[in-house]
């Protein structure tokens, strides 16, 4: 996750006790441990590459906030990524954006993140945004590229926290703070258990 404001009911709920300071703050149980990596894709890829090498999990799941590109995603709805793109990345040849794959867990509602270094304040961006995706982050392709390069499973969840008529900091806080043990409880509940039935499955075969 990118920041304590979204991780802290994940830390408390799933009872997870601090187990390394730095570079980045580990937290773990004996099931789960949870990374926060800061925000922008070279802190989430840089807090990928040192979880993958120091705790050797077998699958990422990359969740939190993320901003609906319109009106029709509303603050608190969560989506699994089916696809991601990098608008601010294009191909040297082609010309077109960067587009990454993830893992998918049957049985949630699919969506297109936009992954980019600078936040969607303004409507018009985010009108442009939309007509390739639902929702916008600072971080997920990163850990997918990163997931992707050292051969580990990727998941990513995110709920929306903000839509076009948010357009200040604050906004963007007090609907994370209003959503985020929501979004907590349903990865306890939901996504958790489907986890770990991906890992028994890859397990056997």
């Amino acid at each position: 996750m990118a920041t304590m404001l979204e991780a802290a009911p994940f830390i408390t709920g799933l009872s997870l006790v601090k187990e390394k300071d730095g570079p980045f703050p580990v937290y773990g149980n004996e099931q789960v441990r949870l990374v926060i990596s800061g925000i922008g894709k070279t802190c989430s890829a840089m807090a990928t590459t040192y979880f993958i090498q120091a705790c050797q999990p077998s699958c990422i799941c990359n969740i939190g906030a993320s901003g609906s590109t319109s009106g029709r995603h509303l603050p608190g709805e969560i989506y699994h990524i089916a696809k991601i793109i990098e608008p601010d990345r294009l191909d040297l040849k082609a010309g077109t954006p960067h587009e990454h794959t993830p893992d998918i867990l049957p049985g949630f509602p699919l969506a297109t993140l936009s992954t980019r270094d600078s936040p969607l304040r303004d409507p018009g961006e985010r009108e442009g945004a939309a007509a390739y995706a639902q929702l916008a982050d600072m971080e997920g392709a990163s850990v997918a590229q990163v997931c992707r390069h050292f051969n580990v499973r990727c998941f990513l969840f995110k709920f929306v926290s903000d839509t076009p008529e948010h357009t200040l900091n604050s906004d963007i806080v007090r609907n994370i703070e209003s959503h985020r043990d929501a979004c907590a409880h349903f990865f306890r509940h939901s996504i958790l258990p489907g986890l770990i039935a991906a890992k028994a499955a890859a397990t056997q075969q």
